[in-house]
């Protein structure tokens, strides 16, 4: 379990500093002045293409996960493992590149899939830790010969919960739709 833990940590931390770097060739040509609120609006072309990528950042973590698992459960938490993993380290590279987030409460556009996905950057880093948290318990028990069974009305939970955070996410993303500053994170 160590190994496969480590790797897909190794994993992670490199798929985060290639979204960082993506994302800060973008704020160097859209925001020279440093990121904030409201958003610039960019071409049509480019928006489509950064929401493409935003989608083949998704379909590549479940491409791992595919591979190395065949039960859905494992397919999930490598998926939640290297995404939690991925988000942080996103992060830390955004902060060891241009010093930015200024703290965790600083605002960000999170996502873009449907809808602007828009909240403070301490909410996404609590929610992978969790992510990782709980998609190891998942592969431990896994590789302890004791592979978890998720029976409907706990897929019920957790998708309710998971969409409550998406929501969570979704209403102050607003916020980019009008070329405002987000004022409020719903989080209570």
């Amino acid at each position: 379990m160590k190994r496969h833990f480590s790797w897909l940590m190794v994993w992670g931390i490199a798929f985060g500093m290639i979204e960082a770097a993506v994302v800060i060739y973008l704020r160097k040509i859209y925001y020279p002045n440093g990121f904030d609120f409201p958003i610039v609006w960019t071409d049509f072309d480019v928006a489509l293409v950064e929401i493409v990528r935003e989608f083949a950042t998704l379909v590549l973590m479940w491409s791992l996960a595919t591979l190395l698992h065949k039960k859905l459960v494992n397919k999930i938490a490598v998926f939640m493992i290297v995404f939690g993993v991925w988000d942080i380290f996103y992060y830390l590279f955004l902060k060891l590149f241009l010093d930015w987030p200024a703290s965790f409460a600083t605002w960000d556009i999170l996502f873009l899939l449907p809808y602007p996905w828009v909240g403070p950057v301490w909410p996404p880093v609590v929610v992978s830790l969790g992510l990782i948290y709980a998609g190891y318990s998942i592969l431990d028990e896994h590789f302890k010969g004791r592979d978890i069974i998720i029976f409907p009305k706990d897929w019920l939970q957790l998708l309710l919960s998971a969409l409550v955070i998406i929501i969570s996410f979704l209403i102050p993303g607003k916020s980019v739709i009008d070329q405002t500053v987000p004022q409020h994170y719903p989080w209570y």
